[in-house]
This record gives structure tokens, sequence and C-alpha cells, in this order.
């Protein structure tokens, strides 16, 4: 509802709205446990099924995507229970057959002011820029990324302490440790399975749980600090670009949906999607419009003071539901 103009109400719909109001007074409460397990576990199922995807959070500073994503240490967000229940399933499948393996790889970056960034190494290492490149066959990667082979959730976790202290965040109006960057973080699990023939089949499957950075214009930080108001810039020169690309994949999607009765399928018109216009959406090539199953969450505040900022996630949002992947 516009708090200008109380009769102008806006509606969208969606899959699935999550209320994160009081906890112990509220009956629509969604705690951190229900959103995973209406997102996060059918996402993790597709995964062992053989598919690429990804869940990435949306939204304007302080409206709680971090939290949705790593949440905190006694309420766990997406990212850790995703890890957790992986290993579950891994320890679950392998005590029901011998003929199947797994192998999981980690890997965490960030991409601040369009430079990726490992935050997984050491400090001097984790200055470094790190090119991107692109595999005729398997897509955009990060070269050079460090990537480790993990046995159990303790492995995650470790690995996940180490690369939030190494996020790059600042002071702003909204968040005295607001997010500066888009940070990445990737699994690879890789099945080996035995056939009654003795043939091995390998199925490799990639994960990728995004957050992103503040989605605000640069004058709502309000912040002093000139490489704030310089990351504000960025990061929304690189939330633009994926703004684009979801429109042209959007756009797309409503002309495949398009018949003429009688004659079949229209002709399609390809739209011209921008991907390289920014190194968010070339690493996400595949998970936006490819071959994935993709997940928006899109974060919204409460309060009337940010309703414009609030209407543009909604906005957003409801261009991505026209998206079609290949998945």
């Amino acid at each position: 509802v516009d708090p200008t103009y109380l009769p102008n109400e806006k509606t969208f719909t969606f899959d699935y709205s999550f209320w994160s109001g009081e906890p112990l007074s509220d009956c629509e409460y969604t705690s951190q446990a229900d959103v995973f397990n209406k997102i996060g576990r059918s996402m993790l199922m597709h995964a062992f099924e053989g598919f690429n995807v990804c869940i990435f959070s949306y939204g304007q500073t302080n409206a709680g995507k971090t939290y949705t994503m790593m949440g905190a240490e006694d309420d766990p967000g997406i990212i850790p229970r995703f890890c957790e229940e992986l290993f579950l399933k891994v320890a679950e499948f392998m005590s029901v057959s011998a003929e199947v393996s797994f192998k999981v790889e980690l890997s965490y970056y960030e991409i601040y002011n369009e430079r990726v960034r490992c935050l997984l190494t050491d400090e001097g290492s984790h200055k470094r820029e790190l090119r991107v490149r692109e595999h005729p066959i398997t897509g955009p990667f990060v070269e050079d990324l460090s990537t480790y082979i993990i046995d159990d959730y303790e492995d995650v976790f470790k690995w996940l302490t180490i690369g939030n202290q190494s996020r790059t965040v600042a002071c702003t109006k909204y968040n005295q440790t607001s997010s500066r960057s888009h940070a990445v973080f990737t699994l690879t699990l890789t099945q080996n399975k035995m056939d009654d023939e003795g043939q091995c089949t390998e199925v490799v499957s990639k994960i990728n749980l995004v957050d992103l950075a503040g989605s605000e214009r640069c004058g709502q930080t309000s912040s002093a600090s000139t490489n704030v108001f310089k990351e504000g810039v960025t990061i929304n020169k690189s939330l633009s670009t994926l703004g684009r690309v979801i429109h042209a994949l959007s756009e797309q999607g409503e002309v495949d949906a398009q018949e003429e009765p009688g004659e079949g399928p229209v002709k399609k018109r390809r739209h011209f999607v921008g991907y390289r216009d920014s190194v968010l959406t070339w690493l996400l090539k595949e998970n936006l419009g490819g071959n994935s199953k993709t997940i928006m969450l899109a974060n919204i505040s409460p309060a009337s003071t940010n309703y414009e900022e609030s209407l543009n996630t909604l906005r957003y949002a409801d261009r991505v539901k026209y998206i079609k992947n290949e998945a």
C-alpha cells in the first residue's frame, strides 16, 4: 500500500510469501526452517537428480538478504541448512547402496566493483583480481579460483566462516555492516553410479547460492564515504544489467508462450541478452535462462519509508516469473 495514498493498492502474485515479523506474537511468522523446507529442500533434491540449481536473494540494504541466506549462529539461513542437509542425504544414499559415491567441492567468491575476488585465500591473495573466462561447453567460470573438496558439514562451516569474514562491508544509512559486494557460494556435487553391467555414470550438478548487494539508489545510502558512493554506483550498474537481462529473458519467455490458433507455435523472435555487460550476469548466465533450476528471493522492508524500493523489488521479481529456463 502506498503510504501517501492508501487507496492506491498494488497486487503481486508469487509462489510464496514469507513474513518475518514478531516470532512470538504473529501467527503468520515464518521461521528460517520454514523457508528452507519450502524452498531449499526441493532445490537440494533437484541437485541430486542431476540439475544445476541456483538460489539468489535480491533487495535493498537491510531488507534481510544476508540473514535469509546466511542467518545467525543460533538461527542458520538457507546456505548452512542446505549444506547440512546435503551431507545428511549423501550419508542416507550411501547407506542404501554401495554402487554410488559422492564428491562435494566448494568455492566462495565476491564480485566487488566488477572485480572477482576469492574469499577463501589469505589476505594477500584475497586482494588479487581473478579473470572470468567462458568454456564452450560448461560456460563461464572464474580462472584460478580456489576450490576445496569437503567431507562434512564441519568443513563447510569452517570455510563459510573464513569467507564471510573476508567479504567487503561498509557502514551505510541503513546498515552498520552493509555488504558492498555480490557473494557467490558454489557447491559442485559429483555422483558416480555403477549400473548392473559395471558401467560407471558420472553426474555433476553445480549449486550457486548467491547473496546480492543492496539494490537501493546511491543517495539512499547517505554515507559520507566517497568509496561507499563509488561502490553504490558500481552495484547499481551491475544490478541494472541484471534487470536488463531479466527483462530480455522474460520478454522472450512471453514470446515463446504465444501460439497462433491452428497454426502451431509462432515464429519466435530472439531477444539479445547482454550477459557480458556485467561480471555478475556473465557468471550467472546458466542460472538465468540456461540449464538450471533457479529461485529468486525478493527481500523487502515493511517500513513505509522504503515503499519505493520495496515496490521496485516486487516489480523486479514479477518479471522473473516469465523467464523460461532450459532445465
